[in-house]
């Protein structure tokens, strides 16, 4: 094959870091279509932890070419830290093995506080971002504008033309929502800027331009999505969502690629079910079990720290996640996580104001409303971290994932029984 696709098919955090990790030594390119640093991905080897936000995890393989296309939303202050600190557990990155769109939006200050306000403002209506500036930034983005891509950062003239017309702007903007906000500065903002535009301009090109010609070269590609497909801003759980296309339809927009060009679609999910931040979680469970999970699992967020809200596995959701993006196969991930339960629970379906439905609910009103029909399964006691094929996992944990397959419909390919690469179990 010469392009394969890893997407996370819940509410992200579904370890795709580990999935492209593995993978990305069969590839030559590997590729962040999306989001920005409010998306993290943890890959364990060789007795490291690597966290990573905005780097694609290809950086970790010296062989691979990794690609931030213009699809992601660029915060350059945070880029260079996690660039640092991979460099000085990895070795150096040169230029033509990390290469940056200069369509790519960036991050500025006014995003993040801007978005604080709006944040603020809601109270306990939030939508539990990030506040790392990542939706005003697509906010700008789509509004044109007051937008600043990487390529107008690298040209300091027009660069420093685009900030005198938008902060004004910004700081008005600002005053009127919050008074006692501190206004920005053109100067202070460009004199920063700057310096991280110089470090950053050997990295930035058209990366349309690179991968099309990879495509036409059939160099083997790998894209590496961020999140997950239920956040989708078009087709996620509306508006407690991200701020671009986390489900496989934004591989085309993010990268500039067809998706007539992937061979293969791999739709990532955990054994169980969790989300960060606001909105409906229909399995989610708020006793000792769903406690127990997020300890087992470290279910704490790779960028922000915040515990996950934990829960049963949401086939109703998980489904709908692989329709929309179109999944060749399933990758089950953490499967160790659930070792040492009596019963383990399936949602196949949910219960809206009394009738029972498979379908995802479009409707957060609806979603609000649905309880779970739970599929029962009883659970296995064995540590099942040393396995390393099918037939040697406990009888109930095949069973387990049969139950997956079958509700989701589609191939169980890849189990992951432990953090580390080699703690893979690969059915094909």
């Amino acid at each position: 094959m010469s392009a394969t696709s890893v997407i996370g098919l819940q509410w992200g955090d579904e370890a795709k870091g580990k999935i492209v990790d593995l993978l990305s030594e069969q590839h030559e390119i590997v590729v962040r279509y999306l989001g920005g640093n409010n998306a993290g991905h943890t890959v364990k080897f060789d007795g490291k932890t690597y966290k990573l936000s905005l780097l694609p995890a290809g950086v970790l393989n010296p062989n691979v070419t990794s690609v931030i296309t213009g699809g992601v939303v660029i915060n350059p202050k945070a880029f260079l830290k996690e660039m640092a600190s991979i460099v000085e557990q990895n070795g150096p990155i040169e230029a033509s093995r990390l290469l940056i769109s200069d369509r790519a939006h960036v991050i500025f200050p006014y995003h993040m506080q801007e978005e604080v306000i709006f944040e603020n403002s809601r109270k306990e209506k939030a939508i539990g971002t990030t506040m790392r500036g990542i939706g005003t930034c697509y906010r700008d983005k789509a509004g044109r504008t007051h937008a600043i891509r990487m390529g107008d950062l690298v040209r300091p003239d027009f660069f420093r033309s685009r900030l005198e017309e938008i902060v004004p702007y910004k700081n008005k903007m600002f005053q009127s929502l919050d008074p006692e906000s501190e206004p920005l500065s053109v100067d202070a903002i460009y004199e920063e800027y700057s310096g991280y535009a110089e470090t950053l301009k050997p990295h930035v090109v058209d990366t349309s331009a690179y991968l099309l010609k990879a495509v036409d070269e059939k160099r083997k590609i790998l894209f590496e999505g961020a999140q997950g497909s239920l956040l989708d801003i078009d087709h996620g759980t509306f508006p407690y969502v991200t701020s671009s296309n986390s489900s496989g339809c934004g591989i085309h927009n993010g990268s500039g690629v067809s998706e007539r060009y992937i061979d293969k679609m791999i739709g990532v999910v955990k054994a169980y079910t969790t989300r960060v931040g606001g909105g409906p979680f229909v399995t989610e469970l708020h006793d000792e079990i769903g406690q127990r999970i997020r300890d087992v699992g470290n279910e704490y967020g790779t960028v922000t720290g915040r515990p996950r809200r934990c829960g049963w596995f949401d086939a109703v959701a998980t489904r709908y996640g692989a329709n929309i993006s179109g999944v060749d196969c399933i990758a089950v991930m953490l499967l160790d996580v659930l070792s040492g339960l009596d019963e383990l629970k399936i949602c196949e379906a949910y219960d809206v104001n009394g009738t029972q439905v498979t379908d995802f609910p479009s409707h957060i009103l609806d979603l609000e409303q649905a309880k779970p029909v739970y599929r029962s399964i009883p659970g296995w006691k064995e540590d099942i971290t040393g396995i390393r094929r099918m037939e040697d996992l406990p009888e109930n944990a095949i069973a387990y994932i049969k139950a997956v397959e079958e509700i989701i419909g589609k191939p169980v390919e890849i189990v992951s029984v432990g953090p580390d690469r080699e703690q893979t179990i690969l059915l094909k």
